[in-house]
């Protein structure tokens, strides 16, 4: 007799009462998705948060010990490290993501597998900008110090990206929570310290070199154990199987991951080329605004995203849009609060020196949230694995930028940066729009409907600035009013989405 046939004397299951304990064990599942996507999302984000939120609260402390061209050194160093890291490891960290769903049983083997493949192509362009060394440095701007660091942060910093997407992907926090905050925290203190000695000595001459050691030798330290880490789990050095499936993802997104950061960061590489030391520490200090709804923006992304493939992979798309589209305006109305509050803020950050900054700020965290919207198109794009198409459309908004910069900056000055990057960015997220629609035949939210908040927010947080020539009372009169009647009109939303994912 099988198993689906009832017993002699045994009543027969109703077929409705059947699909109803089914639709309840669906429900169930879904619930406790929701629920653990809550806990490790939360605390990714408090962790993310946390560490990068630390280096902008020591940016007032920065600012003050260095002067604006130091200032602007370091934080061009920064971009050159951004850059260094997403192309020499191949972006297999990327790969990550989507993994996760191939290789269930064998997700620590896969991950332990595409780390060293990572570590072996920084090791190959190591060796190769070894041979032509000094004109790299010369064309970097590094010393022998700066050009050492670069590498082994570029080593050790692509583990920590590698444990921090595969307990992403896990729904887990504790560990990669912790080894984030035990590399950056250490850095930041020794980097203050350090600094603050060399100006008690007068070795003014070397503070840059004593940030550089203090914020980035924890960082090397810790991400090396975890790279051991990583090993020991996983155990696997090599399997062909998993080397081919991460080159396959990853190496289309190259063009695309280095396109995304070069319109990050050639603005400040190109004004120090065209301008100076001086506009650069000038422009940085804004960036660093913007880089708060940054920090914010992809520590969401990133615990959001797990939640969304399986949303996906279940075919339940229809219930992402809603709490997307809350997303979208609740990170408008903190874009345009940290506008009506530039003037402070700069102030804050950087004293009168940098009052020019302010009027930087409102292009600088648009563009910003412009990108943050476009990415809920790019992936899905990256979940259907059409990554090539992803990295044209960015590639192509890449060039538009860097073309705008040039042109711009020389003609306008350092400040038409800020408008350039907004403008491409807004390029960027129609064109991964259409291509999501094109490619899937997916449309989780509307890119009419995008475009139009992202408009709508734009032209507000750009005509905020004329409020920087009233008294500062009126400013914060009117965002007081409108913080008001948003929290009315939002709270009842926010709460409908943090019980979806609470529930139980």
């Amino acid at each position: 007799m099988t198993g689906g046939m009832p017993r002699k004397g045994q009543k027969e299951i109703p077929a409705h009462l059947l699909e109803q304990s089914q639709k309840n064990s669906e429900a169930a599942k879904s619930a406790n998705l929701n629920k653990k996507a809550f806990t490790s999302g939360f605390f990714f984000i408090l962790a993310q948060f946390c560490a990068r939120g630390l280096t902008f609260a020591v940016t007032p402390i920065y600012s003050r010990l260095l002067s604006e061209s130091q200032y602007g050194v370091i934080r061009t160093y920064e971009s050159w490290l951004i850059i260094a890291y997403t192309v020499m490891s191949l972006c297999l960290w990327r790969s990550v993501d989507v993994a996760k769903y191939d290789f269930k049983g064998k997700f620590n083997e896969y991950v332990s597998s595409v780390h060293t493949l990572s570590y072996l192509a920084i090791a190959v362009f190591f060796g190769v900008c070894m041979i032509w060394k000094e004109p790299v440095k010369r064309f970097c701007g590094m010393d022998d110090l700066m050009f050492y660091t670069c590498f082994l942060y570029v080593f050790t910093y692509t583990s920590m990206l590698y444990i921090q997407r595969r307990d992403k992907q896990m729904l887990r926090y504790k560990f990669s929570t912790l080894a984030t905050l035990l590399t950056i925290i250490p850095g930041t203190v020794l980097s203050v310290v350090l600094i603050y000695i060399g100006r008690v000595q007068g070795l003014s001459e070397q503070l840059v070199s004593r940030r550089i050691i203090g914020y980035y030798v924890p960082q090397i330290v810790g991400g090396a154990i975890i790279a051991l880490v990583l090993w020991s789990q996983g155990k696997t050095f090599f399997k062909k199987e998993y080397w081919r499936y991460g080159l396959a993802f990853s190496l289309p997104l190259i063009p695309e991951a280095l396109s995304i950061q070069i319109m990050n960061q050639s603005d400040k590489i190109m004004i120090q080329k065209l301008i100076g030391d001086y506009a650069t520490g000038i422009f940085s200090l804004a960036t660093t605004i913007s880089f708060v709804i940054w920090i914010l923006e992809d520590s969401v992304w990133n615990a959001w995203i797990p939640w969304l493939y399986e949303k996906i992979s279940r075919g339940e798309t229809e219930e992402v849009e809603e709490p997307w589209t809350v997303m979208m305006h609740l990170f408008g109305l903190f874009s345009w609060g940290l506008v009506m509050l530039a003037p402070e803020e700069i102030f804050i950050l950087g004293g009168a020196r940098y009052e020019k900054a302010m009027w930087l700020i409102a292009p600088m965290v648009t563009g910003t949230l412009f990108r943050f919207y476009s990415y809920s198109y790019s992936a899905i794009q990256n979940y259907h694995k059409n990554t090539r198409y992803v990295a044209a459309g960015t590639i192509g908004t890449m060039f538009l930028n860097v073309a705008l910069n040039y042109i711009c900056i020389l003609k306008f000055g350092y400040m038409a940066a800020a408008y350039t990057t907004l403008a491409s960015y807004m390029v960027l997220l129609i064109v991964q729009g259409i291509l999501e629609y094109r490619l899937t035949g997916m449309v989780i939210v509307p890119l009419k409907k995008t475009v139009g908040i992202a408009v709508s927010y734009g032209i507000i947080n750009l005509v905020s600035m004329m409020l920087f020539h009233f008294d500062w009372y009126v400013r914060y009169s009117i965002l007081a009013v409108v913080g008001v009647g948003a929290l009315k009109m939002m709270y009842p939303k926010m709460m409908a989405i943090l019980k979806m994912l609470k529930k139980k």
